[in-house]
């Protein structure tokens, strides 16, 4: 009876690993799916606070509201991705086939003042550049750019799918809830809920915030493009400001963005007088904008929406990004309020849990 038994655990034992692995798999076959239900979630949750306007102070019914909100949401992008074309124009001309000696030639000559520049002041850090074949590198570039393009109809089936599924998200609000319900035990159905009401209503805070954060950035990054007269300032300070939704690696990137795309509105011009003071400026003054958004900006936006302390948000952050990466450190702060709230609602009697979520 007993070997039955251990046989029977042992059987059971497999099985349930067997259907972990084909669930997991099966995740990772959908994860695009997956990927555009997280992102209408996170449009549900910044539409919120824009229907419940709509239907408190205008007094428009639900479906209105939403319909109205999901225009407004449409419009802002397809304003936006008017905003880029120019940009992806213009540098998609430098980077053609047909223009690939102009702009090999001027990338070279631009080198080749920079590599003079340093040589007298007796510094030989493009020494290396003389062994380095640009124009291999550069032949390359138009593929790339050709792949960009080619993504394109990708891109419009997962936009087209998080419209569709942010639509009924927002027109039910109660289908969310619903659907993770589903997989909470019996019994905890209303605390739960109870927590993905505050969780709903933190994160609403918590996206819009990011909107302000971005917009300050990109009010700052603007001015200072503008004042230099650097070629589609609006879009450039776009871009940049967005990237700043990657803790720590996006402002990296958007410094890096913001001088390339600085150097190449300048391309041609003398280096001495225009290329290299212009460039300097421009880095100064996003060297200037970052210190405002972080020591600035982020503590205060992030301290009032999300209540917790911006040594909290920091840790959270960090912690992440070492055990999940790039993606960890994108979805850290709301992961780790998420947490908070149900920690409070079922641990609120922990001394450390208090400690943590006394501003809930």
């Amino acid at each position: 009876m007993k070997a039955k038994e251990i046989t029977n655990g042992i059987l059971k034992a497999i099985a349930i690993l067997v259907g972990i692995f084909i669930l997991l798999y099966f995740f990772y076959k959908i994860q695009s799916v997956l990927a555009y239900i997280a992102i209408a979630a996170v449009v549900t949750l910044i539409a919120r606070p824009i229907i419940r306007f709509l239907k408190t102070k205008l007094k428009f019914k639900n479906s209105i509201a939403v319909v109205t909100t999901m225009i407004l949401f449409i419009g802002v992008l397809f304003g936006l991705i008017r905003m880029i074309i120019p940009l992806i124009q213009q540098q998609g001309e430098n980077l053609s086939l047909l223009n690939s000696d102009a702009f090999k030639s001027n990338m070279e000559t631009t080198f080749n003042h920079l590599n003079t520049y340093f040589q007298e002041r007796n510094i030989n850090i493009f020494e290396q550049l003389k062994s380095f074949d640009l124009a291999s590198q550069l032949n390359k570039l138009p593929t790339v750019f050709n792949s960009v393009v080619g993504a394109f109809g990708t891109i419009t089936i997962g936009l087209l799918s998080v419209l569709f599924i942010s639509f009924f998200f927002m027109k039910d609000k109660a289908l969310f809830n619903k659907a993770l319900l589903t997989i909470v035990p019996d019994g905890s159905e209303d605390r739960f809920s109870k927590s993905f009401s505050k969780i709903k209503d933190l994160l609403s805070r918590y996206f819009i915030g990011l909107i302000f954060q971005i917009s300050i950035l990109f009010i700052i990054y603007t001015i200072i493009l503008v004042s230099f007269g650097i070629q589609n300032a609006v879009v450039i300070a776009l871009l940049c400001a967005t990237l700043n939704l990657i803790p720590f690696v996006g402002p990296l990137i958007g410094g890096i963005l913001m001088l390339f795309l600085t150097m190449t509105s300048n391309i041609g011009a003398d280096f001495k007088t225009v290329i290299l003071p212009t460039t300097i400026y421009v880095m100064i003054g996003y060297l200037v904008a970052q210190l405002v958004d972080n020591f600035l900006s982020q503590p205060i936006i992030f301290s009032k929406s999300v209540k917790s302390h911006p040594l909290e948000i920091f840790l959270s952050i960090i912690i992440f990004g070492l055990l999940f990466g790039i993606l960890g450190m994108v979805v850290a702060v709301p992961t780790y309020t998420a947490i908070k709230v149900i920690l409070k609602e079922f641990l609120a009697d922990n001394k450390i849990v208090k400690s943590l979520t006394k501003n809930l």
